[in-house]
């Protein structure tokens, strides 16, 4: 995720105080993760210092001053080439559950059970992801969709590295 895009993409529809901005951003995007506000200040000024952002307004609050942010025409095209460019897909060449299969099967530990545990955890997490669609809007439902698909993906793929586990094992052993 790019959060300083993000932040732009939020500040083009109007001006925001980095309080505003985080919790559009924790509502959208943070989807149970939301920023700290050292990462949304931090962010804001590194934005500031490159021309992306500006100071729109500055108001009293109970504590420090509370700077309103504005994104400028520079924040605006960096934003429209962010859009524009693909991004990477992921290939997963580099799993932490491979590595944890391989390496059972390598020290001659129980790499079945591994994928047992792991199996049951994906599926405790797509009931989750289920009712959280269920129960959202379509923007939930879109992000729950994507999460519901990749662990689908890592569910067959689970099953698939069940049933080879003997030649695997003889693979990594010989």
């Amino acid at each position: 995720m790019s959060i300083p895009q993000t932040f732009l993409g939020l500040l083009e529809s109007r001006p925001r105080h980095g309080y505003d901005l985080k919790r559009a951003y924790d509502e959208r995007f943070g989807h149970g993760r939301p920023l700290h506000y050292g990462q949304v200040y931090s962010t804001l000024a590194r934005l500031l210092k490159s021309g992306l952002v500006e100071v729109d307004g500055v108001e009293p609050g109970e504590g420090p001053e509370r700077k309103r942010y504005a994104v400028t025409a520079s924040g605006v095209t960096d934003v429209q080439r962010w859009l524009a460019n693909p991004e990477k897909p992921d290939l997963y060449l580099q799993s932490t559950l491979y590595t944890k299969v391989l390496l059972a099967l390598m020290t001659e530990r129980n790499a079945a059970e591994i994928l047992d545990v792991q199996r049951a955890e994906h599926l405790r997490l797509m009931r989750e992801l289920t009712q959280r669609k269920i129960s959202g809007d379509l923007a939930d439902q879109l992000i729950c969709d994507h999460a519901l698909f990749h662990l689908e993906a890592d569910l067959r793929w689970l099953e698939l590295t069940t049933a080879r586990l003997d030649q695997l094992a003889t693979a990594v052993r010989g």
